[in-house]
């Protein structure tokens, strides 16, 4: 394992590590996870909140060749711009059994399970959660969710737990310092 200099700011168990470092895709629900779960309903629009902080953490596992993808319930004009503003390119929305599009995913993209992470809040989750090989959960996460998570990310859904989870990944991947080295120098002082 290389030296590590920088750490994420929440502890990560060496179970969570493991499965993290074998990661090459991962998925996220929307409501909940990239949002925080409101949906504003305008006369002609629905309207989300995305965190921009979770944003660049997909853009960061991006740059790492980390494929990231979305597969949600609901069918948004807001979800398809923010994915096209991260160059999500494999995103599913109205999917009512996120299941069979997450399997269908693993084959087109010839990614087994265990080279999976999914981000999830609610219960329509758990099927695609009880398969992948790093279950993740936001802080806010239903209490049934979070029992069965591999990991409960500390922050709650579209308040910074995709940005953590692209932090643990990346930490155990060993390209954290990599990352934080290009905005931090660590001989200086902020």
């Amino acid at each position: 394992m290389t030296n590590k200099l920088f750490k994420p700011p929440f502890k990560i168990s060496r179970d969570v590590m493991e499965r993290a470092s074998k990661i090459k895709l991962v998925l996220f629900d929307v409501d909940g996870v990239l949002t925080d779960g409101r949906v504003i309903l305008g006369n002609e629009d629905e309207y989300k909140a995305f965190d921009i902080k979770d944003g660049h953490g997909l853009r960061m596992l991006a740059r790492h060749g980390i494929t990231i993808g979305i597969i949600t319930g609901r069918r948004s004009r807001a979800v398809e711009r923010r994915a096209a503003e991260l160059d999500i390119k494999h995103v599913h929305q109205g999917c009512k059994e996120k299941l069979p599009v997450y399997r269908k995913l693993l084959a087109e993209l010839s990614i087994t399970a265990e080279q999976t992470a999914y981000m999830g809040d609610d219960l329509m989750d758990l099927p695609v959660m009880l398969e992948v090989g790093l279950a993740v959960a936001v802080g806010d996460a239903h209490a049934f969710v979070q029992h069965h998570a591999h990991w409960t990310a500390p922050s709650p859904g579209g308040r910074g737990a995709a940005r953590e989870l692209a932090e643990a990944i990346l930490y155990a991947q060993g390209t954290y310092d990599a990352e934080i080295r290009r905005y931090v120098n660590p001989g200086t002082r902020a």
